[in-house]
Parts: structure tokens; C-alpha cells; sequence
């Protein structure tokens, strides 16, 4: 059921950032200065808290909405951003590119028929795209002039043949880039008011499976990089 939120304030602005798994966490906490095993102060107002939400939509849904749930007293979490490595389109974002979601979509969420597939928009089911923070995401364009903008898919199950990823670009042109947690950090913070924003950085091309194409230590090395960035979003 659909209800209005009214957006929480908090006279001490506060970030969460989710991503899926530690390695990415630590990329993170190094690239904002925070040591990697230092426990967060949840509930008592540390203005940057970094945690793991896990891998796939329903874990980072699940896992953001008990972050944002959490009793924070006068310090509520006004911001989310889900962060971490992601697949890169061919000839839209290189590997070790920083990419900023425009929107985050729900790429594979919806119904299969004759005609091809169907998302939630055209079932009348709800929506299948979560747009960025309009203000969030022109400050960290602005601190991360380089980086590629533009549609960030989420799907649960990972790319793995060309057939798909051409599937994915006709079905998404603006699409650049193609994660697993995006859409579901974003749903959680939709229910919860907060600001949402997702930034990944590129480990690998989107399409056939190819281990050996994959360059994670360089973009958990460009996710440290871009961290920083994060920091202006809570002065």
C-alpha cells in the first residue's frame, strides 16, 4: 500500500552508504578516512556511516530499510547512497570509470510474453525506476567531473551473454551501467523520505562471461578514489 512520507530532517546532516559486500565497504571507509574495522556509532550521530547490505536487491532493500528504521533520536540518516563495482556497457562506461545513476531501474523486474518483457509500468503494477536526488547527484557530478551519467540497471541475475546485453541496451538506451542493489537501497529510501543517489565504479564489460576481463582491484581502487566525493554531501 501507498502511503506519503513527509522527508525526516535532522540539524546534523548524516550519510548512509549500503554496498554489497565488505571488500567493497573498506574501499569506501579508505576513500573517506575511516578505518575499515572501526565499528559505526548507528544510533548516536556519526555523520558517515558505511555498511554491507549484501548482494542482490532484496538483501539491499532489506538491509537499508533496517539501517533507515533504526531509533536515531535527532540524528536520522537524510541521505542513502548505494555504492560499489558494477559492469560497464560497451562504448559507455570503460572499465575503472566512476558512474553516477541518473535513475536506478529495475531492469529484469516485470513479466515475460510473447511480445517480449514487460515492467511494472506497463502491468500497472507501480514503477521499475527510482530517479537520483536531483541536488545530491549535481553535487557529486560537480566533485566527479569525469565521471559517466546516466541509467544504472539493477537485476538480480548478472549478465553473462551478448544476446542479453543488447536485450538490456533496447530495452534501456540511456542504460550505462548494470548493478544488483541499486533499485532496492533506492526503494528503502523511498518509503523511508531519505535522498538516494548510487554510484559504482566499472569492473568488468557487461556481456559474455569473461573472468579474465575483469579488473576488480582496479575499480575497488576507482571506488576509493570517488569515495571522497561522498564526504561533501554532509558538511
Amino acid at each position: 500500500m501507498e502511503r506519503s512520507v513527509t522527508p525526516r530532517r535532522s540539524p546534523r546532516p548524516r550519510l548512509l552508504v549500503v554496498t554489497a559486500v565488505e571488500a567493497e565497504r573498506a574501499a569506501v571507509r579508505r576513500g573517506l578516512g575511516i578505518p575499515v574495522d572501526r565499528e559505526d556509532s548507528l544510533g548516536h550521530g556519526d555523520r558517515i556511516v558505511v555498511e554491507t547490505g549484501g548482494v542482490g536487491p532484496a538483501n539491499a532493500a532489506a538491509s537499508a530499510a533496517w539501517l533507515l528504521g533504526i531509533p536515531f533520536g535527532a540524528y536520522p540518516f537524510h541521505l542513502v547512497v548505494s555504492a560499489g563495482v558494477a559492469g560497464g556497457f560497451d562504448g559507455r562506461a570503460d572499465l575503472g570509470a566512476a558512474v553516477l545513476a541518473s535513475r536506478s531501474v529495475a531492469a529484469d523486474l516485470g513479466a515475460d510474453s510473447p511480445e517480449g518483457f514487460l515492467p511494472l509500468d506497463e502491468l500497472g503494477l507501480g514503477s521499475s525506476t527510482a530517479e537520483a536526488d536531483p541536488d545530491v547527484l549535481a553535487s557529486l557530478r560537480e566533485a566527479l567531473p569525469k565521471a559517466v551519467v546516466g541509467e544504472v540497471l539493477t537485476v538480480s541475475t548478472v549478465t553473462g551473454s551478448a544476446d542479453r546485453a543488447a536485450a538490456l541496451l533496447a530495452r534501456h538506451p540511456e542504460a550505462v551501467a548494470e548493478a544488483m542493489e541499486g533499485f532496492g537501497v533506492a526503494t528503502a529510501a523511498s518509503r523511508a523520505g531519505t535522498a538516494f543517489a548510487e554510484l559504482r565504479t566499472i569492473s568488468n564489460p557487461v556481456g559474455p562471461r569473461d573472468r579474465d576481463l575483469w579488473r576488480l582491484t582496479e575499480a575497488l581502487a576507482a571506488l576509493e578514489a570517488a569515495a571522497g566525493a561522498l564526504a561533501n554531501l554532509v558538511p
